[in-house]
């Protein structure tokens, strides 16, 4: 047992063979009958899951890693620079940009995709949500990550240059922690009966 769940791999495949157990148990049925419902949901399961790690990981940026770096030891720093953090922010881009493809697919299937985007009545909450996940990838991806890059020293820069693309990603980072309140807010009540 320990074998297979202290493999990400295998622990993400069993936990992929868990979901398809889940929904053909519940949804077998339904698959074959209405794949638009069926589409639809299989979107936002993925929309769900990618948003999940990326907020996950900007909340484990902001909560653990930015307040704990200046207490650890010097020596110990390579460890967080050089291993975790070059991971984590892997997982963290690329889930921000599956979370925002594939919401962009989900309104673009269920046909609100423009008026979303336009703040059209009806979609003013979903809308504004999309725009602060929009605006937050492009943190993510044009601001974060390059800086990143420089601060890690996975690109070259001089101790300068990486304490000012330090604190540039920090400033982008907590700007996108402070966006995800209400942009996770905007998610969740549209389908909840309160959508302006």
């Amino acid at each position: 047992m320990a074998n297979t769940l202290g493999n990400l791999s295998k622990a993400l495949l069993l936990g992929l063979a868990a979901l398809l157990l889940v929904i053909v148990g519940f949804h077998g049925g339904v698959i074959g009958t209405d794949l638009y419902a069926f589409g639809n949901a299989l979107l936002r399961v993925v929309h769900t899951w990618a948003g999940v790690l990326w907020i996950g990981l900007l909340y484990y940026f902001n909560f653990v890693q930015i307040p704990t770096m200046p207490q650890v030891p010097a020596e110990l720093k390579p460890g967080v620079t050089k291993y975790i953090a070059p991971k984590a922010l892997l997982y963290f881009r690329h889930s921000a940009l599956l979370t925002v493809v594939i919401g962009l697919a989900i309104a673009g299937h269920n046909g609100y995709l423009a008026q979303a985007l336009v703040f059209g009545e009806g979609f003013r909450v979903i809308g504004l949500g999309m725009w602060l996940g929009l605006i937050m990838a492009f943190n993510v991806w044009f601001l974060i990550w390059p800086n990143q890059k420089i601060a890690l020293g996975i690109v070259d820069g001089d101790a300068d240059a990486k304490a000012k693309a330090g604190k540039t990603a920090m400033i982008f980072s907590r700007t996108n922690f402070i966006l995800s309140f209400p942009m996770l807010y905007c998610m969740i009540v549209q389908g909840n009966g309160l959508a302006a």
